[in-house]
């Protein structure tokens, strides 16, 4: 009887003993350890707030895709959203307590105060940003943190009408021989003369664009420092002056200024020999047939210089995934896999070492946007990135650039009411 019970005792402990090992080897049948550390890894799923201009949705897709491939406790929900909603989606997010792991944006100096600090997971800002293009860097790096990351850059720069200034017989000019704005002028003037153009350049109806003109001259919108107006200093008031200038000359057509004509539609006519526009434009006159056309270098004054805008990707503070958020955008931002989101999409990129993408369609042309953004002056990022300040005064900007072109007030006057308003609007968000 003892022998019977102590052998039972002997089977009982045997048994524990089995259950005690595969309880410990995670449930693997085959004991691979790589199997058991794969499913221990926590489970994670990254709310991505996401608005789709063109094709770029489907490409990001396929890159989220990939990812979580390599990535099996990854789960990335893409919450697709039209961009004029996208403010208000995060604010009702993240004021609702359930801010979402990461973000594509625009106006990132919007979310400052919400955004991740990535450092931990990218470098540092200077190790970071040195692999960005200069210009855009407000955008992204502030108070020696990294808000965001950049994905893909647009550019302000020149389409041409090739099939008019070969009628000219006007060359247009070279990376290495840039034209002044008085040398644009006349080449212009030349082929509204011998190539029959109705007008030598139509001008998007924004002050973004027009700001470029701004920049090339020496001038920016706000001191460096963003504490008061600069944009009526002599160099601001001289490019509104060559502005005015361009209009009273017939060089520009009135209509899109001071009526509703669009520029877009006037250069499709043919009519047209450039467009001051983005280089999101090339896809748009991809389907141009009833003339040759290309992008060259935009003219310059004191500096050479277009605005840089772009899409970022941010990561959101107390989300409980900000290591996995962080995590995937170091993923986007390497070389390979930004190359790969931008070449497809038909993008910018703004990684230095992208500058030259094996593109389908307009690979020398991009190239072209790349040289302009590359030649930017910072200026024009730091005044474009202080969001909460430019959005209270663009639109009396653009009104005040109007009334100057149709005669109501000089151009120093109407630079002077628009720093006016922008130092009212600092003013004010200084007692916030």
């Amino acid at each position: 009887m003892k022998r019977k019970m102590k052998s039972g005792m002997l089977l009982l402990l045997s048994l524990m003993v089995v259950f005690s090992i595969a309880a410990c080897s995670g449930g693997s049948s085959g004991g691979d350890s790589s199997a058991s550390g794969e499913s221990s890894k926590k489970q994670v799923t990254l709310d991505y707030v996401w608005f789709t201009d063109g094709i770029e949705g489907e490409v990001m897709k396929g890159i989220i895709a990939d990812y979580e491939k390599q990535n099996p406790n990854i789960k990335i929900n893409l919450i697709e959203v039209a961009y004029k909603d996208l403010g208000t989606k995060l604010k009702t997010m993240i004021s609702g307590g359930r801010p979402p792991a990461l973000s594509r944006m625009t106006d990132t100096g919007l979310f400052v105060n919400q955004a991740l600090d990535l450092t931990p997971y990218v470098g540092s800002a200077e190790e970071f940003s040195s692999q960005y293009i200069d210009s855009i860097k407000p955008y992204y790096i502030v108070d020696n943190k990294v808000i965001a990351a950049p994905m893909d850059v647009t550019a302000n720069g020149m389409i041409y009408n090739k099939t008019l200034f070969e009628k000219a017989g006007v060359q247009v000019p070279t990376k290495d021989n840039i034209w002044t704005w008085d040398e644009f002028a006349a080449a212009v003037k030349q082929v509204m003369e011998k190539g029959e153009a109705k007008y030598g350049l139509v001008w998007d109806f924004t002050p973004q664009r027009w700001s470029t003109l701004l920049y090339q001259f020496g001038g920016s919108m706000l001191s460096e420092d963003g504490t008061k107006a600069a944009i009526n200093s002599p160099e601001g008031v001289q490019a509104l002056e060559f502005f005015v200038k361009l209009h009273k000359e017939g060089i520009i057509p009135q209509s899109v200024w001071l009526g509703s004509e669009n520029p877009n539609n006037l250069f499709r006519s043919g009519s047209v020999a450039v467009h001051m526009a983005g280089n999101w434009m090339l896809s748009s006159y991809k389907d141009i047939d009833n003339f040759e056309w290309g992008v060259t270098y935009m003219p310059k004054q004191s500096i050479r210089s277009s605005v840089p805008g772009g899409k970022y990707v941010m990561a959101f503070k107390d989300t409980g995934v900000e290591k996995e958020a962080g995590e995937f955008i170091k993923y986007l931002s390497s070389k390979e896999v930004n190359a790969k989101y931008n070449r497809e999409s038909l993008f910018i990129s703004p990684r230095k070492d992208n500058a030259q993408l094996d593109y389908a369609f307009g690979k020398e042309m991009f190239e072209v946007f790349s040289d302009e953004l590359a030649n930017t002056t910072p200026r024009a990022a730091n005044d474009w990135s202080r969001q909460e300040i430019v959005t209270k005064f663009s639109n009396d900007l653009k009104n005040h650039v109007v009334e100057a072109i149709g005669g109501k007030l000089t151009p120093k006057e109407a630079l002077d009411k628009t720093a006016e308003q922008i130092n009212k609007v600092i003013a004010e968000q200084a007692k916030k």
